[in-house]
């Protein structure tokens, strides 16, 4: 970790006080950042709050809803002064076949995994920009998914705002980098954090033969991958060597991707008790 990056940097990471964003904002914390991290007012929040760092604010927000955003990122500056990076780490799952799903699943699926980023990216744009002329770059880092470069599944739900996320980072890379401003995606596998023990009990055994969550990364270490790909401007983060092989085989050999993909289901699908290799 660059120090010297963080060192009195006011970062904003949305979904901090849990998983992914509560790991990324400790490894902030530690590098001297001043971050505000924010997440549902919850005791996850409160734990957070009570830790009493000098460098550190926590704002209740739903990203969901604009108007909280638009008071937790005012509350930020008031704190910390103009945002130089944003962290989206927010986010939910539901598994589940996409028989079953329902339209509210799908529309609170892409109201907290899309537009919590897009709103938050909202908020913290002109801030960006206006410090394109100061010492140091200013960076917007959006936490995507595997799923969101090949569809899983299962994953009715959530596959496609993790797709969208993806594509809303490519396009403000091509934007804001004549702007001084770096974007990053970043495309974890399964991560042990509170989310995946909540989603496990829901997937279905054609999921769970795909994506068990047996080898899942620590968030430390997608913390820790997120932010070094930050810091270095990096426009797309794989942590973990096998979802930069899923990654490989989804752009240069899809079919046989899909084949494979294919086999895994129709084996769970005649034994569904029996975990796929």
């Amino acid at each position: 970790m660059n120090r010297t990056y963080w060192a009195g940097r006011h970062t904003v990471v949305t979904g901090g006080t849990s998983g992914i964003g509560l790991a990324t904002t400790r490894a902030l914390l530690n590098a001297g950042a001043h971050v505000t991290a924010i997440g549902l007012a919850d005791e996850a929040a409160t734990r957070l709050a009570a830790e009493q760092h000098d460098n550190l604010f926590v704002a209740p927000a739903d990203v969901r809803r604009e108007d909280d955003l638009s008071t937790a990122f005012k509350d930020a500056r008031a704190q910390f002064g103009a945002v130089r990076s944003l962290i989206c780490c927010a986010g939910i799952t539901k598994p589940g076949y996409f028989t079953e799903l329902t339209t509210d699943d799908h529309r609170r699926h892409m109201d907290v995994n899309y537009f919590g980023t897009l709103f938050a990216v909202q908020q913290a744009v002109p801030d960006l920009i206006a410090d394109e002329r100061a010492d140091g770059r200013g960076s917007i880092t959006c936490v995507s998914s595997a799923a969101g470069f090949v569809g899983v599944f299962g994953y009715g739900a959530y596959t496609p705002g993790k797709f969208a996320v993806s594509g809303l980072c490519e396009v403000l890379r091509q934007e804001l980098k004549p702007r001084g401003v770096t974007v990053t995606v970043v495309h974890p596998p399964d991560v042990d954090t509170p989310m995946l023990a909540g989603e496990t009990p829901l997937k279905p055994p054609e999921l769970r033969a795909l994506s068990s969550g047996e080898n899942a990364l620590s968030a430390e270490q997608v913390a820790r991958a997120l932010i070094e790909g930050t810091e270095s401007g990096r426009p797309r983060v794989i942590p973990g060597a096998s979802t930069r092989l899923l990654r490989f085989a989804s752009g240069a050999v899809p079919g046989l991707l899909a084949r494979y993909m294919d086999r895994v289901i129709a084996r769970a699908q005649r034994n569904p008790e029996v975990p796929s290799p």
